[in-house]
């Protein structure tokens, strides 16, 4: 039987790393949804938009954007953890690249997700995640105009997208969901 001093002690210092070993864990899940390609129309989709959308409404604001600095912090050490990295390039030069202002996007929504989702049932964290997903747009397209004509802005870096990340938003809500479920039932 082991000493009550010994059992407080190994859940403190364990919580001590919690957050550590989450934001670790869930840039790990947004590297292999940015990895994951999955045949879509009008453009491959990745599950990248799904792995950020269901982390920051599932952790919260802060360890949302604790969890997307760490995985951007990766990517800008050179870890191939982008969408189509290494082949398209690595660090800080991917990040300055076309698609620079979408991986800032995401970071803002993490933290508008994390924010609006907190308490809130599926429709409200469905209702969360668009508004985020228009956060991304907003960055991404402002960045993009900078290597892409205006007249060419949003076949380029908006309609190819926005059925599969509407699709994401819908499994994300769906995941979560369920999540509430299985944790209801434990």
């Amino acid at each position: 039987m082991p000493f009550p001093a010994q059992t407080q002690t190994i859940p403190r210092s364990a919580a001590r790393w919690r957050p550590l070993v989450i934001a670790l864990g869930g840039a790990a899940l947004i590297t292999l949804g940015a990895k994951v390609q999955i045949p879509f129309w009008p453009v491959p989709m990745t599950l990248h938009t799904l792995a950020v959308f269901t982390l920051a409404a599932a952790l919260g604001p802060r360890l949302g954007m604790v969890t997307m600095v760490t995985y951007l912090a990766a990517g800008a050490m050179g870890l191939p953890v982008f969408s189509g990295t290494p082949e398209r390039g690595i660090g800080l030069a991917y990040m300055a690249g076309p698609t620079g202002g979408y991986l800032l996007g995401y970071l803002l929504a993490a933290g508008v997700i994390g924010w609006l989702a907190q308490g809130r049932g599926a429709l409200g964290q469905a209702l969360a995640m668009l508004t985020g997903l228009a956060v991304v747009y907003a960055a991404g397209l402002l960045w993009l105009a900078g290597f892409v004509p205006p007249s060419g802005l949003l076949a380029a870096g908006f309609a190819p997208f926005i059925l599969g990340d509407l699709v994401k938003v819908a499994l994300a809500s769906g995941l979560l969901a369920a999540m509430r479920r299985l944790k209801g039932r434990g």
